[in-house]
């Protein structure tokens, strides 16, 4: 129960709403935009595929920064836990930890320990969520006039 009461839980409770609020509108945005410019950018089928393409992947590499900006931040200035398995902590290695955790690789050298595990619960939820809302969208696009040359 002393969960509930640890000023440093919230802290990670609130930045995992934060942080999964602006991946979740930043995709959206992106989406839209792509939805709106892609066909003015291209009426080859094939030059606007391989822009979404750069531009998702673009898109989950912000988020994952997000994410690996966050854990650094929660971990190095407010001591809200750490990740055992790595020998320095620097953003870098946040940021791959962060990456391991968006795209569902798993926990394999760097493990969450303390209250962030619950921001790379959070993380690899919405990693889930924001690859598959990618896809379901690029099938979407090539499924609209795609036809192969």
């Amino acid at each position: 129960m002393h969960y509930l009461t640890d000023a440093g839980t919230w802290l990670v409770v609130v930045s995992a709403i934060v942080i999964v609020s602006a991946c979740v509108v930043l995709h959206y945005e992106v989406l839209n935009a792509c939805n709106r410019y892609l066909p003015v950018l291209s009426h080859r089928i094939r030059r606007r595929v391989l822009i979404l393409i750069f531009v998702v992947l673009a898109t989950h590499v912000i988020e994952i920064w997000l994410f690996g900006v966050g854990y650094f931040f929660l971990v190095q200035r407010y001591a809200v836990g750490s990740l055992t398995g790595l020998k320095a902590m620097d953003l870098p290695d946040f940021v791959y930890f962060s990456a391991m955790t968006y795209s569902t690789v798993g926990f394999g050298d760097a493990v969450p320990v303390g209250a962030i595990r619950f921001l790379a619960g959070m993380e690899a939820l919405t990693g889930f969520v924001m690859i598959t809302w990618s896809a379901s969208y690029t099938f979407l696009e090539m499924q609209r006039d795609w036809r192969p040359e």
